[in-house]
């Protein structure tokens, strides 16, 4: 027995076209035009719907402390939202060696998942001494990147310059991907106390104090100290057109460096922190939204490939209760950092992108689908519709319209980050692995059904 989905337009990197797609066994074993069906096969009708490769996330916080999404309730949230495959970062344990944390997450509180999905450790305490030793053996375990942190050092992330020319080193000699944060933490720390100490108020204080500059030159020294190692590194969540110009510099060079930018970065300008009732507290994140010429040069970066991947970084925290933004009603820097995105981020890019004709549909696939799948070596296993490629696929109507509303949500966060969006562009069904696991919005996928994919070597190495 075979999935057919007939009468569907595919999208590709190459362009759009009319085709049958046959499944079997969960991988794609056909395309073609009218593709004969036996009476024991399963029909999905795609007509007048378009046909993408599966989302692919590669900035979630699931199950972190203070998120309210764990493993089960993030990922089913992404493959409602058409991500069939997301990265998650493994927060530390100092309690745990590195190895042994990544290993929890891998056996144990990732169990639940809808999605298929990777990990990628945190580096920061003494895990930065640790992996000096046990960089080999992540890569053993199917690790294709790390993460490290250029700001917070006061929750213990915030790692020094020589620490991260140390693990670019080490990371690339087993094909380990660096993803870093960039702001410089130190000076944002002591303006934000120069702020509160002076008596500002305001949410919107948030942005004042991180300014684009402040990402723009942790972004430049990463890029330098990477390069002084010789290792590829992936800038994440470019947030403005300050960092976004060094990072082309750099790539015209061809200096191995990839960008990543958010949904929110793009659609949100920083007047969302000035809502009244302490709204704006809603949409606290760091980098913080920027003034309104970011976003048009962040659309502008990704047309013109300066822009790898638009990942949705989702670290929700409720907006009421013991852990949540109330935390800082009183004195703004409380407010903690984080917003809702995975369930979102597939139908806000087609939309302000796709339907506001901002960028084509094949550039719609390359970074949401392709670039993700090359970037932590999925591909061609993930991020493309071709024979032979796992059967993740979205079916999407591109002339129905809905508004994204809390209460259709699937993530337990108690507030939508994009409440009443109109987007038009609906998806009909989400395919993981050959199976429908959404219909019509409902999820119909198991809790449990993800699998662990094993990172090979990122295409960023070759360069």
């Amino acid at each position: 027995m075979s999935t057919i989905i007939k009468n569907g337009t595919p999208v590709t990197l190459q362009g759009s076209y009319k085709a049958d797609i046959k499944i079997d066994n969960g991988i794609i074993t056909e395309i073609s035009t009218d593709i004969p069906c036996e009476a024991e096969d399963v029909i999905i009708d795609a007509n007048n719907q378009q046909i993408f490769p599966g989302g692919i996330d590669l900035h979630t916080h699931f199950d972190h402390i203070g998120v309210p999404d764990d493993f089960a309730a993030g990922s089913k949230a992404a493959i409602a939202g058409g991500i069939t495959t997301v990265s998650c970062f493994v927060e530390g344990n100092q309690e745990l060696g590195l190895l042994d944390n990544f290993r929890d997450w891998k056996y144990r509180r990732s169990a639940t998942s809808y999605v298929d999905y990777t990990l990628v450790p945190v580096l920061s305490g003494k895990y930065l001494s640790e992996f000096e030793t046990e960089a080999p053996l992540l890569s053993e375990e199917g690790v294709g990147a790390v993460k490290l942190f250029m700001a917070y050092r006061g929750a213990g992330l915030l790692t020094t310059d020589v620490n991260l020319y140390r693990t670019f080193k080490n990371a690339k000699k087993y094909n380990l991907l660096c993803n870093v944060h960039c702001e410089n933490g130190d000076v944002i720390d002591e303006i934000v106390d120069e702020w509160v100490a002076a008596g500002h108020k305001s949410v919107i204080n948030h942005a004042y104090t991180r300014t684009p500059g402040l990402e723009a030159e942790a972004v430049y020294r990463a890029m330098s100290i990477a390069n002084a190692a010789g290792a590829p590194v992936r800038i994440v969540h470019v947030s403005c057109e300050d960092s976004l110009d060094l990072i082309a510099s750099a790539q015209k060079k061809e200096l191995p460096v990839l960008a990543e930018t958010c949904p929110h970065y793009l659609v949100k300008d920083i007047s969302y922190l000035d809502l009244p009732e302490f709204e704006g507290a809603k949409n606290i994140c760091a980098p913080p939204l920027r003034e309104k010429k970011h976003l048009a040069a962040l659309w502008k970066g990704i047309n013109d490939g300066v822009i790898t991947t638009v990942s949705s970084d989702h670290a929700p925290v409720n907006f009421n209760g013991e852990y949540s933004k109330q935390l800082g009603r009183d004195v703004w820097n409380k407010i903690p950092n984080g917003c809702p995105g995975v369930e979102e981020i597939f139908s806000i890019i087609y939309h302000f992108g796709i339907v506001e004709k901002r960028i084509s549909l094949e550039k719609f696939v390359e970074i949401t689908s392709v670039n993700p799948a090359k970037e932590f070596g999925l591909y061609p296993k993930k991020g493309c519709i071709a024979i032979g490629s796992d059967a993740d696929l979205v079916i999407l109507n591109p002339s129905k319209s809905r508004i994204i509303t809390h209460d259709k949500q699937y993530g337990k966060t108690d507030y939508s980050g994009y409440e009443g969006f109109n987007v038009t562009g609906v998806i009909t069904h989400v395919i993981s692995r050959g199976e429908e696991v959404v219909k019509d919005g409902i999820v119909l996928g198991k809790e449990g059904r993800g699998q662990f994919i094993r990172c090979n070597k990122s295409h960023i190495f070759a360069k």
